[in-house]
């Protein structure tokens, strides 16, 4: 309880290599047990996760009919990892209650790499928001700086309350022993990709297109 077979294996691993067995005895590392599954398991969702962006990306190009708008749009994509990777190691930090005297972390196990996986899918949702109102507003005539400012200021309590409702779903899973990866997964990801989103695209935005640009595409 609180150590994974993956780890006491990398453990035993380490501790082979320091110290090594006698010369007629040769250590070999076998078998189909959990090391080998998880690290299947996660190439396949690795794959998965490369389809996934890929479908988004098309999804995206066909609806803004541009190559360009699609990647500033993604770009809320790996501001997920920002959130997710310390937010699980500042969780078990905090909330790393011993079970029978053994630690009980929370793993960023193949849920968690399914929750990320699906935040790829739900964080663009921000930037599709702040960009349409960007685009939607530079048509009205109004100036790029202008567009840029008013999408932070009349988006914010949309993607905020949007963002919240999102938060609060999966706080009842985390309470689940297998799925709480997945639910922590999320509410990391939507909690950084959330502020960063409404930070960065209007910056990313401007540096791409550019007031002449945006007058230009008019």
């Amino acid at each position: 309880v609180g150590i994974s077979p993956v780890n006491i294996i990398l453990k035993l691993i380490l501790s082979v290599k320091k110290e090594k067995p006698p010369k007629n005895i040769k250590v070999v590392w076998n078998g189909e047990g959990e090391w080998k599954i998880t690290l299947d398991v996660f190439r396949d969702l690795g794959i998965g996760f490369a389809g996934a962006l890929a479908g988004i990306y098309l999804l995206l190009v066909i609806e803004t009919s541009s190559f360009i708008m699609p990647l500033i749009i993604m770009i809320s994509i790996p501001f997920t990892l920002i959130g997710i990777l310390p937010g699980f190691f500042i969780l078990n930090l905090i909330a790393n209650k011993p079970v029978s005297g053994y630690d009980n972390p929370v793993f960023f196990s193949a849920t968690a790499m399914i929750g990320m996986i699906a935040l790829s899918g739900i964080v663009v949702r921000n930037a599709i928001i702040l960009i349409d109102f960007i685009r939607n507003s530079i048509k009205e005539g109004k100036e790029l700086r202008i567009a840029l400012l008013e999408s932070g200021a009349v988006r914010f309590r949309p993607i905020l309350l949007t963002a919240g409702t999102s938060l609060l779903g999966n706080v009842v899973i985390t309470l689940d022993p297998i799925f709480s990866g997945l639910a922590w997964s999320i509410i990391f990801g939507i909690f950084a990709s959330t502020i960063f989103t409404m930070l960065f695209i209007p910056i990313v935005f401007n540096l791409i297109y550019g007031e002449k640009s945006v007058k230009t595409e008019k």
